[in-house]
């Protein structure tokens, strides 16, 4: 502390302001090619068990690190960075469920149109913005129950996920011009 104030710390300039970016864009680069490289024909009704285990431990794993994200923004932890997480993780959240799609869509009857692995993507894409143009659609039990999780799930963690990284964001804005008074 300096003066009776509590040190922020400094606007990156550089190297630092451009190293989140890429390491976002490298990991989230990570995640599609993985995506489209896991065995995941593997899954789905050959190993149902192992299928619904890794779903449920995925989608738990990415929604508690969610909740902790939206929990620095809430405590405005100045040591976070929810920008890079949280962006990562919504991309994570939407594979999670895409390869869900297309394991399910292994089993007769799920699925009406979903093929292949960017069907499943689309797929995803289409029901977390709400579109749902009705190319593709969910007929079995289980796929309809995967698409209603997807949708609350989009509806609970990945709204006040965004709603937390606006938050942030807002938050810098307002205080740059503040900083730059102080100076």
């Amino acid at each position: 502390m300096r003066g009776g104030r509590t040190a922020r710390p400094r606007p990156r300039t550089g190297w630092g302001a451009v190293r989140p970016w890429l390491l976002r864009t490298g990991a989230a680069l990570a995640v599609v090619v993985a995506y489209f490289l896991l065995p995941l024909d593997n899954l789905g009704p050959e190993r149902p068990v192992l299928s619904w285990a890794l779903f449920t431990v995925l989608l738990t794993v990415v929604a508690v690190l969610l909740l902790r994200q939206i929990r620095h923004v809430l405590l405005d932890r100045p040591d976070s960075r929810p920008g890079v997480v949280i962006s990562l993780l919504i991309v994570l959240s939407v594979h999670v469920f895409s390869a869900a799609y297309y394991s399910l869509a292994k089993s007769p009857g799920e699925f009406h149109g979903l093929r292949t692995r960017i069907d499943a993507l689309y797929f995803t894409v289409v029901t977390l913005a709400t579109v749902g143009y009705g190319d593709i659609t969910p007929r079995g039990q289980a796929a309809r129950v995967v698409t209603m999780l997807q949708i609350t799930y989009s509806f609970v963690f990945l709204t006040a996920a965004a709603t937390a990284l606006t938050t942030r964001m807002r938050t810098m804005v307002v205080r740059r011009p503040e900083r730059d008074r102080s100076r």
